[in-house]
């Protein structure tokens, strides 16, 4: 495997379009742009406010792995976080240096970087934030080792991952091995070669806790949601939708989520 081939590719994908933006056509860098994309993501995604607490980091150091289009980003600072923000592409760096102009505020700093390699010395932040980051990443044990170690002795991480076990993962395989003949291809396959950007990971609860297990961390919770792609939402087939609610009555709501939602606190030394 060609770690650096792996990246260029992974850096390709997003940066032709920032995680969220390709839901708008309003003119790209206007308030109204960022309105809709904000209106959007929230909509469709309306656990991040719980999950994230906005208004529980005021004056606190906030590090946010991965901006995209900016709006979690720009909640932070709205709610008087000192927020650090970076990005592998330059278009999410383009976008918040936009956004931060938009609505006159000022990040602590706001930088191109590789989560794999983050720019910041030990046990600097109260919160490090990664919302469907990771997973995307060449080496994502890498990139939450780095997580880990800028984060505060007592400080938190969170986290979203993809689930394996998942509605929207066994529908990308139905869709591309099934269907195609390639059943004997694996879920994991699916996830890796038509999610997304190349190498996409997906990893069930267990997987996922054994990410930690050499890192001096402590697990708070780790859940899954269902979210509108389980639930195919966005899709004009009734069909589709309503096989999707089926789907998601037998499998048990939520267990068969494709975010996973970690919250973990970095242990004392």
């Amino acid at each position: 495997m060609d770690h650096n081939k792996d990246k260029e590719e992974v850096f390709a994908y997003w940066d032709e379009e920032a995680c969220g933006t390709g839901f708008t056509h309003e003119e790209k860098y206007s308030e109204k742009y960022f309105e809709e994309v904000e209106a959007i993501r929230y909509n469709l995604e309306p656990y991040i406010h719980s999950f994230a607490q906005f208004d529980q980091y005021k004056n606190k150091k906030v590090l946010e792995v991965g901006v995209g289009a900016g709006t979690d980003f720009i909640n932070w600072l709205r709610n008087g976080a000192v927020a650090t923000g970076i990005d592998l592409t330059d278009v999410a760096i383009q976008n918040v240096e936009q956004r931060l102009k938009i609505e006159k505020l000022n990040a602590e700093k706001l930088e191109k970087a590789d989560a794999e390699n983050l720019p910041f010395d030990d046990n600097l932040f109260d919160l490090v934030y990664s919302w469907g980051v990771i997973h995307h990443s060449p080496d994502t044990i890498k990139a939450l080792n780095e997580i880990v170690r800028v984060a505060k002795p007592g400080g938190e991480i969170k986290l979203m991952i993809y689930h394996r076990y998942s509605i929207s993962a066994f529908w990308v395989w139905i869709r591309t091995c099934l269907l195609k003949g390639k059943f004997w291809k694996s879920i994991t396959y699916a996830v890796a070669n038509y999610v997304e950007s190349p190498g996409t990971k997906a990893y069930t609860k267990t997987e996922a806790r054994e990410l930690f297990l050499s890192m001096p961390v402590e697990i708070v919770s780790l859940k899954t949601v269902l979210t509108w792609c389980d639930l195919a939402e966005t899709s004009r087939s009734n069909i589709v939708c309503l096989i999707h609610r089926a789907l998601a009555w037998i499998g048990g709501g939520d267990r068969v989520g494709w975010f996973m939602l970690i919250k973990a606190i970095k242990k004392q030394v």
